[in-house]
């Protein structure tokens, strides 16, 4: 099945240019990832679903002007989310310098004006401000939001990729206004910061 389908499936629909971007970064990943083990499965079917994963969220958070996704790794979720919001801007934060150079390869491939790679620790990132911060599988809740408290504004929203440990994750972080959203085996954490 086709990536288009599988998006109208989950009632998520795009434009053609975001589905012409995402098919050049499968080639992309596949290529790099061949030589530089950029990500788990390489199957079309399995990037598929990370893309669809990324995006997913977009159907139940509010709008946001800028976002910074921490440890974006092969692009998952903070790249696709860049490709499917061309207008927001975005910060990919990632540390390790073989994802930088995938992310920057990728961005000025797809001639996205709206991504900055920055090759940091998010609490080594200074002078940026966003609204939403996305996070998927890089570290604890609690963490995350300490980590990130010096790059968000006052009105920040927190979107997080979850997997099974979430409900410990939400009483040890002590937050409240959150919604948790499922899908297969994934819990997506929406959280509002301080309203």
């Amino acid at each position: 099945m086709q990536l288009k389908e599988l998006l109208e499936k989950e009632n998520l629909i795009f434009d053609e240019d975001f589905l012409k971007r995402c098919s050049t970064f499968v080639e992309l990943l596949q290529k790099w990832g061949k030589i530089h083990n950029l990500s788990g499965s390489l199957k079309d079917e399995d990037i598929y679903e990370n893309i669809i994963d990324s995006v997913y969220p977009l159907s139940f958070i509010d709008d946001f002007q800028s976002f910074a996704d921490i440890g974006t790794g092969a692009g998952y979720p903070g790249l696709i989310l860049a490709m499917a919001k061309p207008h927001k801007k975005c910060y990919l934060i990632e540390p390790r310098v073989k994802r930088v150079a995938f992310l920057n390869f990728v961005k000025n491939t797809l001639g996205l004006n709206n991504v900055e790679v920055l090759c940091k620790r998010v609490e080594q990132v200074e002078d940026i401000k966003v609204d939403l911060v996305t996070s998927r599988a890089v570290t604890n809740t609690s963490l995350l939001l300490d980590l990130t408290k010096n790059i968000i504004e006052q009105n920040c929203n927190f979107l997080f990729y979850k997997g099974s440990m979430l409900e410990d994750e939400i009483a040890q972080a002590k937050i409240e206004k959150i919604k948790i959203i499922k899908r297969k085996d994934r819990n997506y954490l929406y959280y509002k910061g301080k309203q």
